[in-house]
């Protein structure tokens, strides 16, 4: 038996349930009726700006159907908006409202703060290596 994959697959594990708990709480702090899966989306308009519906299906690897509800349920609570695509009249770009922009980066910049909290007594060198490990195991994953 491998048992270095054996404990990878196991903190992965604990990792991923630990993750799942923070999104929801995160998406509750930006706003109270936010679904924690449309919290994904708010990071993803944050680092690309704005977007057509169909590329954040794409990227989330949804159907548009799904995509226009998470959509439309964050247009109801102010996050984001909508407006006509200047390269293509018929189509629509969503991107962060004002308020949406500062309620995401207030959790985000907070949780950045518990990271560094937690890590205190890491070297910056190992902070840097689990970013990287962590950036190949994404890149990997998705490719």
């Amino acid at each position: 038996m491998d048992h270095e994959f054996l404990a990878l697959e196991r903190e992965l594990a604990v990792f991923l349930r630990r993750a799942r708990a923070s999104s929801g709480e995160m998406a509750r702090e930006v706003h109270p009726e936010l679904e924690p899966a449309a919290y994904g989306l708010l990071v993803r308009l944050e680092a690309a700006g704005r977007q057509r519906a169909t590329e954040l299906a794409a990227y989330f690897g949804v159907g548009k159907a799904t995509m226009s509800r998470q959509l439309h349920s964050l247009e109801n609570l102010g996050l984001v908006a909508r407006e006509p695509d200047p390269a293509d009249g018929r189509a629509w770009l969503v991107h962060l409202t004002d308020d949406g922009l500062a309620r995401f980066r207030s959790v985000r910049d907070a949780r950045r703060g518990r990271y560094v909290r937690k890590l205190a007594d890491w070297d910056r060198a190992e902070v840097a290596e689990l970013a990287r490990l962590l950036h190949q195991l994404n890149a990997r994953a998705e490719g």
